[in-house]
């Protein structure tokens, strides 16, 4: 088994009755209910269905299988250790994150795919990270990555984040990005991850946003209209650095998924105070002003007022770009009372480099 695993076994759980595990030979073993899960070449296998007495009508399943088959997103041929980190600080976002994460965190990202930005993350010596995701196939592809660039900070599982295979209060930082809206129940996925987080930590959650996503909407029925021959209306399809398979992993996750829901700012802000988290910032930002390569995400800044909110969906729904309409809000939760917490990131300062 993975050996950051290993060394943090204490916070994987059985995903059917929360016991703990225990190593014994390739699998894992529940000391509470008995239950024996495999490994897949160092890979735990704790995926466990939302809901056993009726997988015929979990749309878990369904993604599952539509992932399996399209492993979202795909690496180009030649990327190496030194060309993700590049691409992912090309991004301001997985930047920021990269230099603002507190020092010595755990991580988990919930609905990794491939693994990028776990693998990415995962690059600094002093932080621990966890990428799950219901797909073996993009597993695998995480994992053969992480082990081909020797990423020891990085460690890949297989599970569904409606019944997780880690404790309670076990990360510094959760971080699901496009992924609840695949979901039958995308609030009931939020209040089933945010129980990951430690008091005083962090959570970052992505949703395709109800207005944003009309070009998106607009496009995938001219694709239909057309059988698919627009594509040239799509700027991933016209980018001239992808590969075939990656512009096809992007064009069967944002046109062809079987399953996706719309959401609004003002949905998602309900569920955070709903669950004590405090809203920290958003991506696009809600205040007046361009995303800028110094933000602070883990400080609080003003959530504006629906009036205000709705326009900037509406500017997001007329930008250009790759964003297919996703939004993304970073929120604090608010420590139990008589509990002190150490706000580590609350500063936003760069954390020391691998």
């Amino acid at each position: 088994m993975q050996e950051l695993l290993t060394k943090h076994l204490d916070i994987l759980c059985c995903p059917n009755c929360r016991g703990s595990l225990v190593t014994r030979n390739e699998t894992l073993a529940c000391r509470n209910c008995g239950a024996i899960y495999q490994t897949d070449n160092g890979i735990p296998l704790l995926f466990y269905p939302h809901d056993p007495m009726d997988q015929a009508h979990d749309v878990t399943d369904v993604v599952k299988v539509f992932y399996e088959e399209n492993p979202f997103p795909n690496y180009d041929d030649f990327d190496s250790k030194e060309s993700l980190a590049e691409k992912a600080r090309q991004g301001i976002f997985a930047r920021l994150l990269d230099e603002q994460i507190p020092g010595g965190a755990k991580v988990l990202e919930c609905g990794c795919g491939t693994g990028q930005l776990s693998n990415f993350l995962g690059m600094r010596w002093n932080r621990a990270v966890f990428g799950t995701d219901l797909c073996l196939n993009s597993l695998r592809l995480a994992k053969g990555f992480r082990d081909r660039c020797d990423i020891k900070n990085a460690a890949f599982v297989q599970q569904n984040l409606f019944r997780p295979a880690f404790r309670d209060e076990s990360f510094d930082l959760v971080i699901c990005n496009g992924v609840l809206h695949h979901t039958s129940d995308p609030r009931g996925g939020f209040r089933s991850i945010s129980r990951l987080v430690k008091h005083g930590r962090f959570i970052i959650i992505g949703l395709y946003n109800t207005v944003g996503r009309l070009s998106t909407d607009l496009r995938r029925f001219l694709f239909r209209a057309t059988g698919d021959r627009l594509l040239f209306l799509d700027d991933h399809m016209r980018n001239r650095k992808y590969n075939q398979a990656r512009k096809r992993a992007w064009f069967l996750d944002q046109y062809k998924h079987p399953h996706e829901s719309k959401h609004s700012y003002s949905e998602v802000l309900e569920w955070l105070e709903a669950d004590g988290f405090e809203f920290l910032f958003s991506v696009p930002k809600i205040e007046p002003g361009p995303f800028t390569a110094d933000e602070k995400i883990f400080v609080p800044h003003d959530k504006g007022t629906k009036a205000s909110r709705f326009v900037t969906e509406i500017g997001l729904a007329l930008r250009r770009g790759d964003s297919g309409g996703l939004f993304m809000m970073v929120g604090r939760k608010m420590a139990a009372k008589g509990t002190e917490v150490m706000h580590a990131a609350a500063s936003g300062q760069p954390q020391p480099a691998r």
